[in-house]
């Protein structure tokens, strides 16, 4: 076989290659014009990478071509991702045309959905022009699917790939609109609602009581495909025959009380209607002034709703990364290595446009009309930042020119790090930037990122594009609040509202009102003091609060708080903790809720002190922090993050500290979590009973785990079962120069204490770390640890590396591809086996 020359190909495609296949599969769908079942695709058209190319030097092939380049010099990278449409979600098959003439029986690796399915033998054929074909059974999901074949460092590869033919389940019969059930004990509840079995009767593993508190709620997220009004059922009983009312509300507006007939203990539905918001939504039912709230509830059910994502945050739009789309530029990475422009991408590559002319495209999946940017631009000589323009074309008309900068990236030296080049060790490379687009683009539409020569900067590094199709500007509701603009508070006028601002919300306050913040940018110096105060924008993409000199948020200063539908937009460009604000922190008493806010430039995303109790933090982006993107702190409890994205924090990106007060029962839960640049994507110190679930979590960078439950810093003490279950942790682990310690993607670290409470590691997946899939360590006992449901798939040294004293259990845990080994055991750890386990 001979290594074929690589060559870029032409195709306006935006699969992902491997290397971002699990991720993207999970986090954003398929990014490709995939193709219909049963036609042939030919491999010359599908997303090469790893050295991957075309070739004509054999001839048989079908098409203009073949790929080769599954070469020993390719060998862990080479692949070839094919897009196939999937009408149904079911069984099906793949076959694939290939040559194998080294005489020998050779091996790749199948993934579906970035899921690797199994090694495949691949026999020799007669000599390398001479093709035959080998079908495997695969399962599809409905719509677009990425099928890639690649030669892993544990496959043989050797083989050429001529063409692949999908056979797909057939299109089931159209069945109406969907009604999904969401049970009420996997929602979030506050308030004194609590999980009860004693009933008979109900679905799920249990229903929620507790109801009759004012205050008590149970919120559920809910997906739509459209702004419109959805039927609701809700499934409920009384304990006797008096009615029971409670206060529906979406979207933290209220809706209507509904009056639940009496069941006399029976369990029993009732209807009514809500209005919904296209993609994601909450739905409360909260016992208000006035409402009895003498029910129990079982959950409820929406006709017409969509799925949420099983893993991960339910996101609003569609990410391509630049390295999967067409381009004449230059690809860089994969490289993990710290201090590299690469090791701080979404999948460790990127593409980097440093002449006149050249550009990445990509052709776009669904309608848009707003985007973001993720880039990076050198800096200048002083630390201060350049600016600059990059052209935006669409269908190859101009668009737009995007204006970027520098200012808000690059830091230098050591921790906590400067914007002095002099010190060296230049890092945190990228930024992020939005624009609305002035009109909707179709499906289809070929978007184009290109450098032309007013587009003054030296070179332009772009990592992903984010599309979406952004809500029109929300209206004040009829009732309950009152502008901003009635009570002093001017926006757009570059003039401090920091004073003006907590006139109004206070005078707001006092009324029983909320304080409605309409289109429009506030300037603020200072803290916006929350007091169980409502305070709402017209949507994430219209109010922006724009802080200035580091300072600028939201202060909670207790009381039941809402704050939604706004952006929250710092100046910072370096970590100062003594001296830069949150954007958003203090103390949000008891049921308050954070929805839908953007946030990005300031120190620290979410900074959540006692006694905050019950709060509710969702639907929230965090972009481009100093420090964490959230840490509920000392004493915080009951409280929940969900549903929110979080990318390239300065340290953790979601944190829960117990500095002298533990953490008690919180969550982290459907949340998805990109590039920290130190530290941890989910960072848990000491506390009591708190729960990592349902995430998505990838690419860490140094000093770093993707899920570290700690005793570091001193904290309180473990107590009661901390619960990490049906995490994927994708690329995550990384070095600590300081220690010279290599870290492992799940990360359990006895520091300044023993771990003797029960930890409860369950269903996470663990793929392709960079450095041991779990860590067990140092100073300190790890005990009463269990390990239930743990795939390590790939991983740059051990599967499961131990340096503690302790013991646990391990039952159904799996290592494949372990570079160093299955297991490393040291420290007299105690390892009991229970079923299931293979590959250590």
């Amino acid at each position: 076989m001979s290594p074929a020359p690589r060559k870029r190909s032409h195709a306006l495609r935006t699969v992902l290659p491997l290397l971002l296949s699990m991720l993207a599969a999970l986090l954003y769908g398929a990014t490709a014009t995939a193709q219909a079942a049963g036609s042939v695709l030919e491999a010359e058209s599908a997303q090469l990478s790893g050295g991957a190319a075309v070739s004509t030097e054999h001839p048989g092939y079908t098409g203009s071509g073949f790929v080769g380049g599954f070469t020993d010099a390719n060998k862990g990278a080479a692949s070839v991702a094919f897009a196939v449409h999937s009408e149904a979600a079911g069984a099906g098959s793949i076959a694939i045309r290939y040559a194998n003439g080294t005489t020998a029986t050779m091996t790749l690796s199948l993934y579906v959905n970035g899921d690797r399915i199994r090694q495949v033998s691949l026999p020799a054929t007669t000599n390398w022009d001479t093709w035959a074909t080998h079908e495997e059974a695969v399962g599809y999901r409905a719509g677009d699917n990425t099928v890639t074949w690649t030669f892993t460092t544990s496959d043989s590869g050797n083989v050429n790939l001529d063409n692949a033919t999908p056979a797909t389940p057939a299109t089931p019969t159209d069945p109406g609109p969907t009604t999904l059930t969401h049970q009420a004990e996997d929602a979030f509840f506050s308030g004194g609602a609590a999980k009860a079995t004693t009933a008979s009767g109900y679905e799920g593993s249990a229903y929620l009581s507790g109801l009759t508190a004012t205050g008590a709620r149970t919120v559920f997220s809910v997906s739509a495909p459209g702004a419109a009004t959805y039927p609701l059922t809700v499934r409920y009983r009384t304990p006797g025959s008096a009615a029971a009312t409670t206060t529906l509300r979406a979207n933290g507006t209220t809706v209507r009380r509904l009056t639940l007939p009496g069941t006399g203990g029976a369990w029993a539905t009732a209807g009514t209607d809500v209005p919904l918001r296209a993609a994601l939504n909450s739905l409360t039912l909260r016992t208000a002034t006035g409402d009895n709230g003498d029910y129990q509830l079982d959950g409820i059910a929406v006709t017409g709703s969509t799925p949420s994502a099983a893993r991960g945050a339910t996101l609003p739009y569609t990410t391509y990364e630049a390295e999967g789309g067409s381009t004449n530029a230059t690809t860089i990475g994969p490289d993990r290595t710290y201090l590299s422009v690469a090791s701080e991408t979404s999948g460790r590559k990127a593409v980097v446009l440093d002449s006149a002319g050249e550009y990445v495209q990509f052709t776009l999946t669904k309608p848009a009309n707003a985007l973001t940017l993720r880039y990076s631009l050198p800096d200048n000589a002083a630390g201060t930042g350049t600016d600059a323009t990059l052209s935006v074309y669409a269908d190859g008309t101009a668009l737009k020119d995007l204006p970027l900068s520098s200012r808000y990236s690059w830091v230098y030296g050591g921790y906590p790090y400067n914007n002095d080049p002099s010190q060296g060790s230049g890092h945190h490379f990228f930024d992020e930037t939005r624009t609305l687009l002035g009109q909707e683009l179709p499906a289809g539409t070929v978007l184009r990122f290109q450098k032309d020569a007013g587009d003054t900067a030296a070179s332009y590094t772009l990592d992903l594009v984010e599309t979406e199709t952004a809500p029109a500007a929300l209206t004040m509701p009829a009732t309950g609040f009152v502008s901003a603009t009635t009570l002093g508070v001017t926006p757009d006028d570059s003039t401090d509202d920091t004073s003006a601002l907590n006139s109004a919300l206070s005078t707001a306050t006092s009324q029983g009102k909320g304080l409605w913040l309409p289109s429009g940018t506030y300037d603020i110096s200072g803290h916006i003091d929350l007091v169980g105060a409502d305070l709402r924008g017209a949507g994430q993409w219209h109010t922006v609060l724009r802080g200035k000199n580091g300072k600028g948020g939201l202060f909670g200063r207790g009381g039941t708080s809402n704050v939604q539908d706004l952006m929250i937009a710092g100046d910072v460009s370096y970590r100062d903790d003594a001296n830069f604000d949150a954007a958003v922190e203090g103390d949000f008493g008891n049921g308050s809720t954070l929805q839908n806010i953007w946030i990005e430039h300031t120190k620290v995303g979410l900074w959540i002190d006692a006694p905050t109790t019950g709060l509710l933090a969702t639907g929230l982006r965090i972009r481009d922090t100093f420090a964490d993107g959230v840490n509920l702190h000392k004493g915080t409890a009951g409280s929940e993050v969900s549903q929110s994205s979080i990318r390239n924090t300065g340290d953790d990106g979601l944190a829960m500290f117990s500095e002298a007060q533990a953490v008690t029962d919180c969550a982290f839960r459907f949340n998805t979590v990109q590039l920290p640049l130190l530290a941890n994507t989910v960072g848990i110190y000491g506390g009591h009973a708190n729960r990592v679930e349902d995430n998505l979590l990838a690419d860490t960078v140094t000093g770093s785990s993707g899920i570290a439950i700690s005793s570091r810093f001193a904290p309180v003490p473990f107590s009661g079962t901390t619960a990490v279950l049906r995490n994927t942790l994708t690329r995550t682990g990384g070095y600590e120069p300081n220690w010279q310690s290599r870290l492992g993607a799940l990360w359990i670290y006895a520091d300044s204490s023993d771990i003797t409470a029960p930890v409860l590691l369950q269903d996470n997946d663990v793929l392709d770390s960079t450095y041991s899939g779990l860590l067990i360590s140092w100073q300190k006992n790890v005990s009463a640890l269990t390990v239930d449901g743990l795939k390590v798939d790939r991983a740059g040294s051990y599967g499961i590396e131990i340096n503690s004293a302790g013991a646990g259990t391990f039952s159904g845990v799996t290592v494949s591809g372990a570079t160093d080994g299955g297991l490393s055991a040291a420290g007299g750890f105690a390892i009991t086996r229970g079923t299931g386990n293979t590959g250590w």
